[in-house]
């Protein structure tokens, strides 16, 4: 006769039982267990206190009793030495939960205690016999698929190493993936770097690749897209919520780490690599995508689906296409945006370009909005420069933005000066063009010096010294302003007087040939 397990219910019924009074034979002859099994239970709960009749047994019941005092059994009847073992470790175990974590008191029982038994096993003895000290138990509920075109899933990882053969450079290739929830089509394209640009450009690809755009976006938590993960505030970068703004869809994303959050896309990156990547090799980034968007169709599109047992290409052209939302006529302007601090420069850097700001925004931390052709400042939602965008490393400088005591020499140009000049007088204005003239940059400093000598001393008297100084024929800074501070300027011009030799004869050619000629006559 094969051996009868005992388990927790059965030890459990045989001391409800005793409680009632009944006696060891009577229990065995109901029961059909050993009356030997009998007394080693009884005799247990006798040494702990507990006797027969109404208030005679443990307040917590005899089923929890059973399972504290003989950690052996089990629900399933399974005899569990290592249990049995652990049972003589219980106090400790408690005691050493308590203040740290139950891979550090498995690993110190087993260094300074003997325990033997393995990790996992430790485990399974916390969930079962030490409640809210194992790990949780993982239960998995599966959602309902939502209706046609109410739903994408988004997702990226590493596609992989790519060798360029232009370049013979290897570089590391990122996926980008979108898949319906309805219908499980995907689209999937390859990007050198997963930034703000590419993230937006990717989104704008798979909509026109569905022809239509799905009423929720529900992402990864990528910086890119998810400025801060927040189950009930989230917070998306700007260009991002440009996008929803402009095609009418509402972004919603997963939570931080919870990866069954989004359960119909979170396969597809290792099904790209081993279905589509793996073993090929390619030319382009440009083929690379070409070859996907085709995979997307013909391989992925056409596969029976593991979850619908549907192809989802076929469904999607039968259903979810035309639940979705129209393509917007106006074409999507592609803008990354950056939070940048004004420095005291002067300037905000973003996009690996520098732009001025007026001065008074110094220390300012501002929204700059990047596009392929400008570069907009923000503060608060409100515009507060324009530039046109510069390439990396260059600057975009409005002298203007600046203090006017540290921009004034930047802003005046020499045709600014020349400008200036001519307003204040045909003195100074040829002035400024001899010096412009000798060596434009070298004398620029001396052309706003010969300027602002106009605000202290009036453009009339600035136009008479420099009158007067082209008469000495040297039209300096330094000349200019000592005729200034002398009052030169103010004297009448000397009047150059123009010696007469006594042979000379001034009154023109004619008269003088007619004289020699009735000299002449008077001869002959």
């Amino acid at each position: 006769m094969a051996r009868r397990r005992i388990t927790v219910r059965d030890v459990a019924e045989i001391m409800e039982h005793w409680q009632a009074g009944r006696s060891i034979r009577a229990i065995a002859r109901s029961l059909g267990a050993d009356r030997d099994t009998i007394r080693r239970y009884v005799r247990a709960a006798s040494d702990q206190g507990y006797r027969p009749g109404p208030e005679g047994g443990p307040p917590q019941g005899w089923k929890d009793w059973v399972a504290q005092t003989f950690p052996g059994l089990t629900e399933r009847g399974r005899q569990m030495p290592t249990w049995i073992e652990l049972g003589g470790f219980r106090e400790d175990i408690i005691a050493g939960l308590k203040e740290t974590n139950a891979k550090t008191v498995w690993q110190r029982l087993r260094d300074n205690k003997g325990l033997t038994c393995s990790y996992n096993s430790f485990l399974r003895y916390l969930r079962w016999q030490i409640p809210g000290a194992g790990k949780p138990v993982r239960i998995t509920v599966r959602r309902e698929d939502p209706p046609p075109g109410e739903e994408a899933q988004i997702d990226f990882g590493l596609f992989g190493l790519w060798q360029d053969p232009l370049t013979d450079q290897r570089y590391r290739l990122w996926a980008f993936a979108m898949v319906l929830s309805h219908s499980r089509h995907i689209f999937a394209c390859a990007v050198r770097r997963m930034d703000q640009a590419n993230w937006l450009e990717s989104h704008v690809a798979g909509f026109q690749f569905w022809g239509g755009v799905p009423a929720r976006l529900m992402p990864d938590n990528l910086g890119s897209g998810v400025v801060k993960a927040d189950l009930y505030d989230p917070k998306f970068n700007r260009g991002y919520e440009e996008l929803a703004h402009h095609y009418g869809c509402l972004i919603d994303p997963a939570r931080a780490g919870k990866p069954r959050d989004k359960p119909r896309v979170e396969r597809v990156i290792p099904y790209i690599r081993a279905s589509f990547w793996k073993g090929r090799t390619f030319s382009s980034l440009e083929e690379i995508n070409q070859a996907l968007r085709e995979w997307c169709l013909k391989v992925a599109g056409m596969r029976i689906h593991g979850t619908t047992r549907q192809r989802p290409l076929e469904t999607f052209l039968a259903v979810e296409r035309l639940a979705l939302k129209p393509l917007p006529r106006d074409p999507f302007e592609i803008a990354t945006w950056y939070r940048a601090k004004m420095g005291d420069d002067c300037h905000v850097y973003a996009a690996s370009g520098g732009y001025s700001v007026p001065y008074q925004y110094r220390g300012k931390l501002l929204d700059v909005r990047v596009t392929s052709t400008l570069a907009q400042c923000f503060l608060d939602h409100e515009l507060i420069k324009t530039h046109p965008r510069v390439g990396k490393g260059k600057r975009s400088t409005d002298w203007n933005d600046y203090p006017p005591e540290k921009g004034a020499f930047f802003s005046r140009t020499p045709g600014w000066c020349r400008a200036k000049a001519a307003k204040m007088g045909d003195g100074v204005s040829e002035a400024v063009e001899a010096l412009l003239a000798d060596h434009l940059l070298h004398h620029l400093r001396q052309v706003h010096g010969i300027l602002r000598l106009g605000e202290k001393y009036g453009e009339r008297r600035l136009n008479a010294a420099c009158h007067r100084a082209l008469d000495f024929g040297d039209p300096a800074y330094r000349t200019i302003k000592s005729i200034l501070e002398k009052g030169l300027d103010q004297e009448m011009a000397i009047a150059t007087e123009v010696p007469v030799s006594a042979g000379a004869f001034l009154r023109g050619p004619q008269e003088l040939f007619a004289a020699i000629t009735e000299e002449r006559k008077e001869v002959f």
